[in-house]
């Protein structure tokens, strides 16, 4: 049987043309990675034998195979994030395969103006993800001592017959759970449009649960920017004020960067 391909991601062919690629091995750990100039566009790929990898082996392997799967999917990383820092890349999603060479050529033809405008946006900018952490606990606190709407319904129950006190008062723990809710969210939302304002996109992506943070805080915001390149040092001491500012009331922020640009390139 014939061979597949293995798309990695898409760079400027005047790029690649300026800068070889390294020698590196491909998904298979055999073959090596190489590219295809198709035009203005130029392909990252590696060859990977057909009876090996077909669509059905993959989804076994994806989903049975878990030591598979981390192996291959930190192979995928890596090398677009290699990639990333030396050439201006349309990132593919992991196991990215085309059947033959022919396809593929196809695919970025049909796309070209597509491709043109996402590398006309990329050139010179980095993706970067911002997630902010809080410990409830912590925060917890500070709004059932300083919240107003809190404050208003102890002053409230306060006010009641004795008998109907103790079972108002427990209405404050609801109220509290709830504000410390608002809280996080007013707050979030906040950060996330003022870093948006230093940023040429921004965007919101799913929290990540403590099991895959590793982490004692929750999960409250988990965003990604595109910036230029010179703005990222003034996007980070943005970042690192919030940390400051916000530190004693149980947030926690988290910059990382640069990434291969997956959330600002919609080729796929």
């Amino acid at each position: 049987m014939g061979d597949l391909l293995y798309l990695y991601g898409l760079i400027p062919t005047e790029e690649a043309t300026n800068q070889s690629l390294p020698s590196m091995k491909g998904f298979d750990g055999e073959s090596d990675i190489y590219t295809i100039e198709i035009g203005d566009v130029t392909a990252i790929v590696c060859k990977l034998v057909s009876s090996e990898y077909s669509e059905g082996t993959i989804k076994d392997k994806i989903d049975n195979d878990m030591e598979w799967l981390q192996e291959k999917a930190f192979h995928h990383h890596e090398t677009v994030l290699m990639v990333s820092k030396m050439y201006t890349i349309i990132p593919l999603k992991f196991c990215t395969l085309y059947k033959n060479e022919d396809s593929l050529q196809n695919t970025i033809k049909s796309n070209i103006n597509k491709l043109e405008n996402a590398f006309s946006q990329l050139e010179g900018n980095e993706e970067w993800n911002v997630k902010i952490y809080c410990d409830d606990k912590q925060l917890r606190k500070k709004v059932s001592e300083s919240n107003p709407a809190i404050e208003e319904k102890r002053i409230e129950i306060s006010e009641l017959p004795k008998g109907r006190q103790f079972f108002e008062k427990k209405k404050i723990d609801q109220l509290i759970d709830q504000e410390l809710e608002n809280e996080k969210n007013q707050l979030c939302e906040e950060v996330h449009e003022k870093l948006k304002g230093k940023s040429l996109q921004g965007s919101i992506k799913k929290n990540w649960s403590k099991d895959v943070t590793g982490r004692q805080e929750n999960m409250t915001w988990n965003s990604v920017f595109l910036l230029q390149a010179d703005k990222v040092d003034e996007f980070l001491e943005e970042v690192k004020k919030y940390e400051e500012e916000l530190e004693e009331t149980g947030w926690k922020f988290e910059a990382t960067g640069p990434w291969p640009p997956y959330h600002f390139s919609s080729f796929s």
